[in-house]
């Protein structure tokens, strides 16, 4: 790569939020390298939710018609109280979110959304991305930051970057080991992943549909995968630490027979699974510096990783992406772009996260307190739960905060 003085920034990570900020670096002017630990670009994993804070971003990076053939719209979420057959609300989606929101709700393959990413990013000249790099490290200076990296092939890369942003996930070596930042904090959740044919389920939920059913102790989200003829399966639990980084990690979740024996849905989903599921510890991340004031900066989950419980955490690190991008591009220096990115992002990330712990709480309620919250669910069904979302769905990342006057 040809680097153009000042204007060559890298990232390290190439998972979404990386492979988002490249491309909206490359849109802003920038020339990026990216620095992916990997071989290769990791298709495989489950589903993930595209809301529309999050599609509108893609979108304008010119992934529509990618995002509109892997992903799928579903028309609503039903919310299911534990044990019962019919849904206590339907949260309305589709086109009345798109026409709202002005993007579409969208639910994706992991894989796909980064095989998307990764051809875009490909495409563009100014973006050239390094797979199997390691041992990166960096020296401060006083002309700037000096970072080297050996690449896949066992060549050493040395270069002199405007700024370096990990988006190296939630154990980022960025983070931990090159601005003294903390080790991620296990949640006290577990995440069971799966995915299915899409049949196995019918008789229990609908398939145009994204479905969000409570439990005493757990709840389960699942959600078509069209364009695979799949369904994704997320079962969430609570698991002690010793049990769950046992030197033999579980293999199945523990749920109370009984509680198989009064839902329908959740008794046919473990016969159907046995021990066939993917077993993911879900940690978080909180950490008083996203940035060291100079050339140093974290995007999504290596500054914020939170919990899954408002299908956020994709979103956040498209976000971050947008606003780092216009930050850099409108600075006169990175330490000062990277103090415009954190106060805009904090704030609202805190409130995010806050909302994802909440709901880990409230989706899990045994008897008697569930009896509250599923006629709450039920009164603010259809649009009214859009309502109380439009201040994560509606917001664009792309737009500069507006100024008050006086």
């Amino acid at each position: 790569m040809t680097e153009n003085g000042s204007r060559i920034v890298y990232v390290v990570g190439a998972g979404i939020a990386g492979l988002s900020l490249a491309l909206f670096l490359e849109r802003a002017g920038f020339t990026v390298l990216v620095l992916e630990r990997a071989r290769s670009i990791d298709p495989i994993g489950t589903g993930i939710q595209l809301s529309p804070n999050a599609s509108r971003l893609l979108e304008r990076l010119g992934l529509e018609p990618a995002l509109a053939r892997a992903g799928f719209e579903p028309e609503a979420i039903d919310v299911y109280g534990f044990g019962h057959k019919k849904p206590l609300a339907e949260v309305t989606l589709g086109q009345t979110a798109r026409q709202r929101f002005g993007a579409a709700y969208r639910v994706i393959h992991r894989g796909d959304l980064a095989q998307i990413l990764y051809e875009a990013a490909r495409k563009r000249s100014r973006i050239e991305i390094a797979l199997g790099a390691r041992n990166i490290d960096m020296v401060r200076h006083s002309r700037g930051l000096t970072v080297s990296a050996e690449l896949g092939d066992g060549s050493i890369h040395t270069g002199r970057p405007y700024a370096l942003i990990g988006a190296d996930g939630v154990h980022s070596e960025i983070r931990r080991k090159f601005m003294d930042g903390p080790e991620a904090r296990y949640s006290g959740y577990v995440a069971w992943r799966a995915t299915l044919g899409e049949a196995q389920l019918a008789a229990h939920l609908s398939l145009d549909h994204t479905s969000l059913c409570f439990g005493p102790g757990f709840h389960g989200v699942f959600y078509p995968l069209a364009a695979r003829q799949l369904l994704n399966v997320v079962l969430s639990t609570k698991m002690p630490a010793k049990r769950a980084f046992a030197d033999t990690p579980p293999t199945r979740p523990k749920i109370d027979p009984y509680y198989l024996k009064r839902s329908a849905l959740f008794g046919a989903l473990m016969k159907l699974m046995g021990d066939k599921w993917t077993f993911w510890p879900l940690n978080a991340v909180e950490t008083q510096r996203w940035h060291d004031g100079q050339f140093l900066a974290l995007v999504g989950d290596a500054a914020h990783a939170m919990l899954p419980f408002q299908a956020q955490g994709a979103a956040m690190g498209i976000e971050d992406a947008a606003v780092m991008a216009r930050q850099l591009a409108g600075a006169d220096s990175p330490g000062m772009a990277f103090e415009g990115y954190e106060s805009e992002r904090r704030r609202r990330v805190s409130e995010v996260q806050a909302l994802s712990r909440r709901n880990g709480m409230i989706f899990h309620m045994p008897f008697p307190f569930s009896i509250a919250r599923n006629a709450g669910a039920a009164r603010r069904g259809g649009t009214a739960q859009l309502d109380d979302l439009a201040w994560i769905y509606g917001f664009d990342a792309d737009q500069p905060p507006r100024r008050i006057p006086g």
